[in-house]
């Protein structure tokens, strides 16, 4: 009778087991369904990450989520928690072929020195790959449920509907780029600029920074091209914007203002760093050996500089900049104005003065 009432509790209890995995089953799929539904209503990348991210966690309640999408010569970053960057870093570094943390880009967490994280085991990691024409991807996870094969196919149909979602929003976006981007340097179109402009200098105001301006112009450009042909007036031009790129912030933003002229905003900036950086960049500028065919190209840069002052808009900040540029040719190009001119005496030269025209 024992045996019997045993034998009876197993098979009761393997169906209830069936009945409640059945069950579980089916509303992990509804979950999934109303998940995807409002994924494909997303307008941007984020959004389509963190409705994945929902997605997961609602069926799997993760302990660590995040997800990777290969995005130029970086990657994008989507995590949670933020307290096991660094144990997931080297996985992403290694997976994504690159050397620094730095071309991570987390754009949904900001870090500050002093953070207290925590490690994780590598057998309890788990990834899937996303490849398409326009989007390679990856997510890792750390599932605090067990995993039944089921959610396999689950995860399966979230990165599928997922990467629909991202190639479709990263065809926009390029579209999106291409009329603001100019195709030759890839700097910012003057249209675009004056959009940015417009923004940094109402942030300005709003929050009283300074903000500056630096336009500069390649000395003698025309010769170059009537030496050397326009196509290595191109190459040129694209050697210098990746020069000066190098060398200013990412929170700058330069633009190509029409030929060979080119405009950079530098937000939080007073006049005396902006001249500072301007002449720097000059050095630099200067100092580039330009290859084409069996030449080398060198190049010298005229800059003009100005600070945003309570009663300038966007059209007499680009005008006193212009100005400036303008005198720097007449003060005989290769320098930066106004600026920080050099009296020398013999072959001592005195401390550094301020001038201005």
């Amino acid at each position: 009778m024992n045996i019997s009432r045993i034998n009876l509790s197993e098979k009761l209890y393997a169906m209830l087991s069936v009945f409640f995995g059945f069950a579980q089953r089916q509303a992990d799929h509804k979950k999934l369904n109303r998940h995807i539904l409002a994924l494909n209503q997303k307008e941007n990348l984020a959004g389509i990450i963190d409705e994945v991210s929902l997605c997961l966690k609602s069926i799997l309640n993760y302990r660590l989520f995040a997800f990777v999408l290969e995005k130029g010569d970086g990657v994008d970053v989507w995590l949670d928690p933020r307290m096991y960057r660094k144990s997931l870093e080297g996985f992403i570094l290694k997976d994504f072929n690159l050397k620094s943390p730095d071309q991570l880009n987390y754009i949904n967490q900001t870090f500050v020195e002093g953070e207290v994280e925590k490690d994780f085991g590598l057998n309890q990691l788990i990834s899937y790959d996303l490849n398409e024409s326009s989007c390679k991807a990856k997510i890792y996870m750390l599932p605090s449920k067990t995993m039944f094969d089921y959610h396999d196919e689950i995860i399966y149909l979230v990165l599928q509907s997922a990467a629909v979602a991202l190639s479709r929003q990263i065809d926009i976006e390029n579209l999106k780029e291409s009329a603001v981007i100019d195709p030759l340097t890839g700097c910012y179109n003057r249209r675009e600029f004056e959009n940015h402009l417009n923004r940094q200098i109402a942030g300005a105001f709003r929050h009283k920074t300074p903000l500056s301006l630096f336009m500069f112009d390649l000395d003698h450009f025309k010769r170059i091209n009537d030496t050397y042909g326009h196509l290595a007036g191109d190459e040129v031009l694209k050697e210098v914007v990746s020069a000066v790129k190098r060398n200013i912030r990412a929170q700058d933003t330069l633009a190509r203002y029409g030929g060979e002229e080119f405009i950079a905003i530098l937000p939080q900036t007073d006049k005396t760093k902006a001249m500072e950086l301007a002449d720097r960049l000059r050095q630099i500028i200067s100092t580039l050996r330009i290859k084409s065919q069996d030449h080398q190209i060198r190049v010298t840069a005229s800059f003009g500089v100005a600070q945003l002052d309570h009663h300038a808009d966007m059209n007499r900040l680009i005008h006193d900049a212009d100005t400036m540029l303008y005198k720097a040719k007449l003060n005989g190009r290769n320098t930066v104005m106004p600026g920080l001119m050099k009296l020398c005496q013999s072959e001592e030269c005195q401390p550094a003065k301020e001038f201005s025209v």
